[in-house]
């Protein structure tokens, strides 16, 4: 069985030309917006993580059992 080959119009063939160069430029946009987004929400949880800041707290005891009150108020037992 032969194929027939259709021939298409030229008029067709530049308007779903344009429609897909106008699809392809609208997923660019998406796309450079996701990125912006994305940058965006990352700069902002290393500002949130960054106001926060590590104490280290070294105590000493002869008994070895270390407790102490910390700035939360909660008793810690070592």
């Amino acid at each position: 069985m032969e194929q027939e080959q259709k021939q298409i119009p030229y008029i067709v063939f530049e308007s779903v030309l344009a429609r897909l160069e106008r699809a392809n430029r609208r997923l660019f946009i998406l796309c450079i917006i996701l990125t912006l987004m994305l940058l965006t929400t990352n700069a902002g949880w290393i500002y949130y993580e960054s106001q926060f800041e590590d104490v280290k707290i070294t105590q000493e005891n002869e008994d070895g059992y270390n407790n102490f009150i910390g700035n939360d108020g909660n008793i810690t037992n070592y």
